[in-house]
């Protein structure tokens, strides 16, 4: 009799089968068909990708100062004044490195919002580190970017920790496919990252409600920090920004792109960043496969894939079903 055993694996045909994007067909099939090569550094430069957000009146994080060149380090405190609350962070970077939020300062010492101390030294340090490359694509010379500290929205904040939670949308071909939220962990050190141990959460397209839950490639359903559930939280100002994610995949003119949004107390949705390679975790936390829905766009016309034709297709794609991940 043949031994009976249970794979806890599963083939990379068996899973494209199943609904999965894989990285190969991800960067073949996907990206290099639908983004050009030559519009890459709108999405790798974060001041242009602002810049280009501002002159098409979508939401971003007011820009303080720039710093461009060595010598503007020791200009640095000048260059902020009196202001108590920012962020600096590489405009070239990438994965959340090298970002530094500044939740309160005490003349020349500035406190994290996870209340970690960083003396004006260290930070003048980390700011020339920036400008030489390190957390640059490719190690190249790189700009600092000073801007507004974000406050999220009060019952986003209720859930995570240390960090400001950031929902994620992938644009295929100017239409929303799949969405999620990234909660920030003392793990994860206040980032949204989910390489380095934040949470993610799916968003229901429709709805703009989570469900499921992803930490570290396991299905979790409660934050791992606060122990709140991360299921069933909708999403304030939904609509408003799923219509500021096509608008950017328009203005950028990618066609297939993650934008990143912080919900502002304020403001409402305001575009952090944009992604010409969007991971593919954001399939876990959904625990389905997005190939399907790429495919579903594929199968429309120009014409339904722009202007207001794409709300009609929202809850299309948000009812598309695959085999379970998990």
């Amino acid at each position: 009799m043949e031994n009976q055993f249970k794979r806890f694996w599963a083939w990379p045909e068996e899973l494209s089968q199943s609904g999965i994007l894989g990285i190969n067909h991800r960067n073949v099939g996907v990206i290099f068909e639908h983004n050009p090569r030559h519009l890459y550094p709108r999405v790798d430069n974060k001041l242009l990708t602002k810049q280009i957000c501002q002159a098409h009146d979508i939401m971003v994080p007011e820009t303080y100062c720039v710093l461009r060149e060595h010598s503007d380090c020791r200009r640095f405190l000048q260059m902020i004044g009196d202001r108590n609350e920012l962020v600096v962070k590489p405009a070239s970077g990438a994965a959340g490195r090298g970002i530094i939020v500044i939740a309160r300062r005490e003349g020349n010492t500035f406190f994290t919002s996870g209340n970690r101390e960083i003396l004006w030294s260290d930070l003048r340090y980390h700011l020339s580190t920036i400008l030489s490359g390190l957390y640059s694509l490719g190690g190249q010379l790189d700009q600092v970017i000073v801007e507004r500290r974000i406050v999220s929205h009060p019952l986003l904040m209720s859930i995570a920790t240390e960090g400001t939670p950031d929902v994620r949308v992938i644009v295929y071909r100017g239409v929303p496919v799949m969405a999620m939220i990234r909660l920030p962990t003392s793990r994860s050190g206040g980032r949204a990252n989910l390489h380095q141990g934040a949470v993610a959460a799916a968003v229901d397209l429709t709805t703009g409600i989570t469900f499921g839950g992803v930490c570290e490639n396991r299905a979790i359903t409660h934050h791992p920090d606060t122990k709140q559930p991360i299921a069933g939280i909708e999403i304030p100002s939904w609509r408003e920004l799923l219509d500021a994610a096509m608008h950017t995949s328009d203005a950028l003119e990618m066609g297939y792109v993650g934008v990143d949004f912080v919900i502002d107390i304020n403001m409402g949705p305001v575009v952090l960043e944009a992604n010409a390679r969007p991971g593919l975790a954001i399939q876990l936390a959904h625990r389905q496969g997005i190939l399907p829905r790429l495919r579903f766009v594929d199968s429309l016309s120009e014409e339904m894939r722009t202007g207001q034709q794409r709300w009609e297709l929202i809850p299309k794609l948000a009812d598309l079903s695959t085999s379970s991940i998990v």
